[in-house]
Parts: structure tokens; C-alpha cells; sequence
């Protein structure tokens, strides 16, 4: 064997217990996956998923789910981020009707005190983008991300 092969070699030995490498035409060797098994496509489009779900709604997720079925991490996570969308909306329709009636209710002591039960609808909005965020910050290392206030509809 010559010493280009027995590098080549031993360094997909130090790697099997990080991950698979392969070796490129001039003798480097890529690492493909991490210890999970998680491709650097399945986290990059996971990413894309969080990252879509967070300006476009469920438009990516639904796509990611309905196209890339062989990727089993591509699938929960988009499951967890179609499952958040359809949470957040719900609860956001429930929390602006709650709030709209509490904020009228509230106009009639002091006007200004109306803004109170929005302000509660706006932060709650925030929470999509900081779920949105984790979950990309997280699918970016490999990792799997739950969000914790979630009902999980589809599974």
C-alpha cells in the first residue's frame, strides 16, 4: 500500500467514531455526518425549514415534509415546525380574540389601559421568532429540537 492510501486510511479510522469520511480526488478527506448520522443536507435543510417557518408560515415545512420522505431527520423536523405554526396560530387567534375583548373592556375605565392586553399579543408573537430561531440554531449543529409549548397534531 503506498503511505497516500495508509494516511487515507488511517485518518477514516480516527473518523469512524465522529462520523463517516470520504476521500476526494486529491487525497483530503470530508466529513460527511456527525455521531448522530445527521448529513450536512439534512441539517442544511432543516435549517432552511426553522429559517422558512419563520417568515413564510408552513409553506417550507409542508414542502420538506412532503418531499423528502427518506430523510428521517429532514421529516421531524418538520413535523415539529408544521406542528408549531398550527400551534402559534391557533393560540394567537384565541389570545387576539381574548384580547380584543379585554382591551374594550379596559377602554372604558382609561383608554390607554386597552394597550395593556396587546402588548401580552405581542409578546406572545415574539415567541415565533425566538422558537423559529432556536430551532435553526439548533438544526445547524445536528441536533434534534422540540419546542416545548407545542401539540403535536401530526406525528
Amino acid at each position: 500500500m503506498s503511505d497516500s492510501t495508509q494516511q487515507d486510511q488511517a485518518q477514516v479510522n480516527m473518523n469512524e467514531g465522529v462520523g463517516t469520511s470520504t476521500a476526494n480526488s486529491n487525497g483530503t478527506n470530508i466529513q460527511t455526518s456527525n455521531a448522530s448520522g445527521v448529513t450536512q443536507d439534512s441539517k442544511n435543510m432543516a435549517l432552511i425549514n426553522w429559517l422558512g417557518c419563520l417568515f413564510f408560515s408552513f409553506i417550507p415545512p409542508l414542502i420538506l415534509l412532503l418531499i423528502k420522505k427518506d430523510d428521517a431527520y429532514v421529516q421531524s423536523q418538520a413535523k415539529e415546525a408544521l406542528n408549531w405554526v398550527i400551534t402559534f396560530f391557533v393560540t394567537y387567534f384565541v389570545l387576539w380574540i381574548i384580547a380584543m375583548v379585554i382591551g374594550f373592556v379596559l377602554a372604558f375605565v382609561w383608554g390607554p389601559l386597552a394597550m395593556i392586553p396587546m402588548f401580552f399579543l405581542m409578546l406572545f408573537g415574539f415567541s415565533h421568532l425566538i422558537f423559529c430561531v432556536m430551532g435553526a440554531i439548533k438544526c445547524s449543529s445536528g441536533q434534534n429540537f422540540k419546542v416545548p409549548f407545542n401539540f403535536r397534531l401530526i406525528k
